[in-house]
């Protein structure tokens, strides 16, 4: 799944546009890597977002093409 959905569809960030404009600003890293929206996430990867003065570092669990908002959370675990 690309990594933009992925943060949308998990709630990370609110909308995939702003997922795409983080990726192209390089405030996400994948794996310790700067990443661009379309790369393949998968279970295990540790994504690094940072917002603003605010940095938040998660594990995909899972990777699900469409989830309920009670169920966006069990996709990743904090770190």
């Amino acid at each position: 799944m690309r990594l933009d959905k992925f943060l949308k569809v998990s709630r990370l960030i609110k909308r995939r546009t702003v997922a795409n404009e983080a990726c192209s600003a390089g405030r996400v890293l994948v794996n310790g890597k700067a990443a661009k929206a379309g790369t393949n996430v998968k279970p295990g990867d540790r994504i690094d977002i940072q917002f603003g003065n605010r940095e938040t570092t998660v594990e995909v669990v899972s990777v699900a093409e469409t989830v309920k908002k009670d169920e966006a959370a069990d996709l990743y675990k904090f770190l």
